[in-house]
């Protein structure tokens, strides 16, 4: 945990470059936590960076609702490791995430997630899987 905050400082730092600080640090920690949910393996801090209504969307996923995301998605967790935050762009409401995620047996997976928020909660999600395995639990 302790090398968390070192990868998300460029993430911090797109996010607290756009106008309006009080929504900006709102957004910021709605994705802080998203990876940090993650990689803790927390699904508590998961749901509190959720707005109502979201959805979550991947190659292998349309708009599932949180529900389905739990059952579906959640137990892979258990194999993720850590995520580099590679690279952050942000338009007011939409930010643009480019990651590495590790597992626990050193594969990664390069992605490219799109976050759109609402009122500074994660409204939608959008997954587009790059390089290394699509997911944890793929076997590849």
């Amino acid at each position: 945990m302790k090398h968390f905050l070192p990868r998300l400082a460029l993430l911090a730092l797109a996010l607290v470059c756009t106008a309006g600080a009080a929504q900006d640090l709102s957004r910021q920690k709605s994705i802080q936590d998203w990876y940090r949910a993650w990689e803790t393996h927390d699904w508590s801090l998961l749901e509190q960076a959720l707005g109502d209504g979201f959805t979550f969307s991947s190659p292998l996923d349309d708009h599932i609702d949180v529900q389905h995301v739990k059952e579906r998605c959640w137990p892979n967790t258990y194999k993720i490791k850590r995520f580099d935050i590679d690279n952050v762009v942000t338009d007011g409401d939409n930010v643009f995430v480019v990651s590495t995620g590790w597992t626990t047996d050193g594969k990664f997976a390069r992605n490219a997630d799109y976050f759109h928020l609402k009122n500074g909660k994660i409204q939608a999600y959008e997954c587009f899987f790059g390089p290394g395995i699509n997911y944890p639990n793929s076997g590849k």
